[in-house]
Order: structure tokens, then C-alpha cells, then sequence
């Protein structure tokens, strides 16, 4: 009968054990893709920017919550200024927190963007920002828990004249962190790696 030398036998055992830590952080790394897209730090700051793109209104309420907890003394909601139907959806988010924000409505304003890229949105913002009197020094993100990663690299990247912190905002119908339990759920963590992979490899060096 043929003996397996103890080299080969060695080598072989120390390939297994390769494999499988290989496979073993795969699988760590796949169970939490979804929780390490989600940053959720909101601190007190002078203003609460929500950004565009919502969902069911979730971002919206978020931010509005956090400002009658005094998180901020102001708020900005963004909003395309792409027109429908005779009017902006920003004259439409106009409408809606009038008649929404209660004794807050006087704290908010919209802040009408061009763009539905998040990187191309930091500009519309900073604009916005730079309107504002007193100017701010520290800025309350809100935007989408899936999103709040990306979008905070963004803004320190593009805006870092201000301190930023973030505030997730969540939605069940579109993503969870248990990500493979649904399916509307997998594609929303896809691609929001999928953007986030290209913001850090092509996009956040370019000026």
C-alpha cells in the first residue's frame, strides 16, 4: 500500500485549513455586507440635511423627528428641480412639509438639486448651505440606512468645511441588514455595494 509522504501530507492539511478560513470570512464577510452599509451616529448640529431619493417618505420623517428632538435648529430637504405636471418636485416638497411640519415648518426649506446622484448632489447642497445666515459649522445627515455609508464619505469628501454626522433612516420593504431573507432586499444591498465600490475606487478622487 502506498504511504502518503508526512511534506505532502502537511501541505495538504495546510491547504484545507487555507480553504477554509477562505471560505469561513467569505461567509462573515457575506452575512454582514449589509450591516456594515449602514452608519447610524446622529449628533446635535446646526443643521439636519435630508437628501433626495426617499422612500416613502422615511428620510423626511426621520430628519423631522430629530429636529423636534433638537438635533438641529434647521432643517434642508432636498428635492429634484425636474418639473411634472405643471410644477417641481420641489414645489411639491414645499407643499407637503407646510402641510406636515407643524410648528417646525418654519425651521425647513428646500433646497432644489439637479442632479439624483448623491455625488452630484453634494454641490446643489453645499450651494444651499452657503445661503444660509448664521453659517452652519456641523451638519446632521439623513438619508437611507442602506445609503448612509456611501453618502457620509461623500459629503466629507466633497463638503469638509463642515462636521458631519449621520442618521439612518429605515424602510423594511426595501432593505434589512439580514439582506438574503428577501429578495427586494438583496438587490438593494448589491447595489449599493456595487456604488459604494465605485465611489472609493474611481470617484472620491476626482475633483
Amino acid at each position: 500500500m502506498y504511504a502518503m509522504p508526512k511534506h505532502a501530507i502537511t501541505k495538504s492539511l495546510i491547504g484545507a485549513a487555507i480553504l477554509i478560513s477562505i471560505v469561513a470570512v467569505g461567509a462573515f464577510a457575506m452575512l454582514h455586507a449589509g450591516g456594515y452599509l449602514i452608519v447610524n451616529h446622529p449628533e446635535r448640529s446646526a443643521v439636519i440635511v435630508v437628501l433626495a431619493g426617499d422612500h416613502n417618505d422615511r428620510r423626511y420623517w426621520r430628519g423631522l423627528d430629530l429636529l423636534r428632538k433638537g438635533y438641529g435648529q434647521r432643517m434642508i430637504v432636498d428635492a429634484p428641480a425636474v418639473w411634472i405636471y405643471g410644477r417641481s418636485y420641489a414645489d411639491y416638497a414645499a407643499d407637503f412639509v407646510a402641510q406636515s411640519a407643524g410648528a417646525q415648518k418654519s425651521q425647513i426649506r428646500i433646497c432644489a438639486i439637479a442632479y439624483d446622484s448623491t455625488v452630484q448632489e453634494a454641490p446643489d447642497i453645499g450651494r444651499c448651505l452657503a445661503q444660509m445666515h448664521p453659517a452652519p459649522g456641523s451638519i446632521l445627515l439623513v438619508t437611507s440606512d442602506f445609503h448612509t455609508r456611501r453618502a457620509l464619505s461623500i459629503m466629507r469628501s466633497r463638503l469638509p468645511q463642515y462636521r458631519w454626522s449621520v442618521a439612518a433612516a429605515s424602510d423594511p420593504t426595501i432593505f434589512g441588514e439580514q439582506w438574503w431573507r428577501h429578495r427586494e432586499w438583496a438587490k438593494t444591498c448589491f447595489y449599493e455595494w456595487e456604488k459604494l465600490a465605485w465611489w472609493k475606487l474611481f470617484e472620491s478622487w476626482r475633483r
